[in-house]
């Protein structure tokens, strides 16, 4: 392994790179990761089994939700996304694999995203799979909710929430399904105690495979969703490049470049030595 900027920009240069980005490449955009730069988790989110199996669960998702959406949606890229963009625009990266939820590699101008872990801007029903737009569900909360005040002043969590008191929560109308009329209503997004679809993670093992190397943005590669890629690359010989800032799963002889340094500031200074050399 070495962190010799000069390496990474090389193989880089030789182009035909997947990129595999995570929460670390986000949070210069107001959205905070899970974890802290020493690995440990700051965030116990709620898991899918509990929002299935509780109504009380279900309504203080949807409340904290309620509150944190706009915060959530109005986070634009930063320059972290704005570079990666350009580097898949001038070929140097290919498919995108993302284990964020925000869409903004998107919003940047990236094309060829595979969100691993979904969208919280899509809502599905967990009784019988319509799916719905969040901005609508949040028309529906807001005319179900008209006294209820979202202005809480909390900090904005990772899963696009803010932490409510229970008196706060009391009395919140969730959602229901038009089709089935449900209120086992979801963000549309892989919920711990979930598995990522098989499809996607075949789709994404292809995507390595065909690559030169895989390029590691803003993940420490805590959960397996997204470290398995490196060990495929790793395994088949395929470099594997990682920008992050702190503690990574990945193993010394995993890597092939390893920079802990932030990532709208390195990303943009590799874009700016690329287009210059």
């Amino acid at each position: 392994m070495t962190n010799d900027w000069q390496r990474l920009r090389e193989l880089v240069a030789a182009g035909g790179l997947v990129a595999l980005t995570g929460a670390g490449l986000s949070t210069e955009s107001g959205i905070p990761d899970y974890r802290g730069a020493d690995g440990e988790r700051r965030i116990q989110p709620m898991t899918a089994q509990e929002l299935l199996a509780s109504p009380v669960a279900r309504q203080r998702y949807w409340a904290r939700s309620y509150v944190g959406w706009p915060r959530f949606a109005a986070a634009t890229p930063n320059a972290g996304h704005r570079a990666v963009a350009a580097l898949q625009s001038a070929a140097y990266v290919g498919s995108i694999i993302t284990q964020n939820v925000d869409g903004l590699h998107q919003r940047a101008g990236a094309h060829d995203v595979v969100e691993l872990h979904g969208s919280l801007a899509q809502v599905v029903c967990m009784n019988c799979g319509e799916r719905y737009a969040r901005a609508i569900v949040d028309q529906w909360l807001t005319e179900a909710n008209p006294d209820f005040d979202r202005s809480f002043d909390g900090p904005l969590r990772p899963d696009g929430d803010v932490a409510l008191a229970e008196t706060a929560i009391a009395g919140f109308r969730v959602g229901h399904c038009l089709v089935c009329g449900s209120d086992l209503l979801k963000p549309d997004v892989v919920m711990f105690g979930e598995s990522v679809p098989k499809d996607v993670v075949q789709s994404c093992f292809d995507a390595v495979d065909a690559a030169s190397g895989l390029l590691v943005l803003g993940s420490s590669l805590a959960v397996m969703s997204g470290y398995r890629f490196v060990r495929r690359a790793a395994r088949s010989g395929l470099p594997v490049l990682l920008i992050t800032h702190g503690w990574t799963r990945a193993r010394e002889d995993e890597l092939s470049v390893h920079i802990d340094a932030p990532l709208g500031a390195s990303l943009t200074r590799l874009v700016e030595e690329l287009q210059t050399s």
